[in-house]
């Protein structure tokens, strides 16, 4: 048997089946985060694709799983970190940006100022699936000047081509998962 440390890190994302609906396998990664080495290559792994981006000035991620790994990567590489909420839930002034879901329409926004024209940023979330929520990051962080870079995902569902919707931007996934 392998020393615990090189298990491949797929092994330590939970498969829940039937989650939250019938068919769907919920790719659980609170298994993956509980275990400190785990989740440390994890985040090195990220850093170590982030170099080839060349300079980045800030990671930007999307709640509430981006902030998971958004905020390691963020402290890896020396860079700040910008948080982007659901309206409501940041205190000082904010950018906002809308977006169509399948079945309606949600905001994104994060705190005035905090992206600057010029910036160089990496938008990181746990999962890529439709792309939907990173396509919207990535116009709010284009609307303010700021160049983005790459998205780097723990997690990518091929299926669902996530991909295809983030032309032009480096994508950088740790894992993926057949299915949906």
């Amino acid at each position: 048997m392998k020393p615990l440390e090189d298990k491949p890190l797929k092994q330590y994302v939970r498969s829940i089946p039937d989650f939250p609906k019938p068919g769907i396998i919920f790719r659980d990664i609170t298994t993956l985060i509980e275990d400190g080495p785990a989740f440390r290559r994890t985040i090195d792994e990220m850093a170590a694709a982030a170099k080839d981006l060349g300079p980045i000035d800030k990671i930007v991620a999307p709640e509430a799983r981006g902030f998971i790994f958004g905020a390691p990567l963020a402290a890896a590489l020396g860079v700040g970190l910008v948080l982007v909420r659901k309206p409501g839930k940041l205190p000082g002034p904010t950018e906002s940006i809308s977006y169509q879901l399948e079945y309606g329409e949600d905001t994104l926004q994060i705190h005035r100022g905090s992206i600057l024209p010029n910036d160089r940023v990496l938008i990181v979330d746990d999962l890529l699936a439709t792309g939907g929520t990173i396509a919207a990051v990535r116009r709010l962080v284009e609307s303010l000047g700021a160049t983005a870079l790459g998205a780097q995902f723990v997690i990518e569902l091929p299926a669902l081509a996530g991909r295809a919707r983030l032309e032009g931007l480096g994508i950088f996934s740790v894992m993926s998962f057949d299915g949906e």
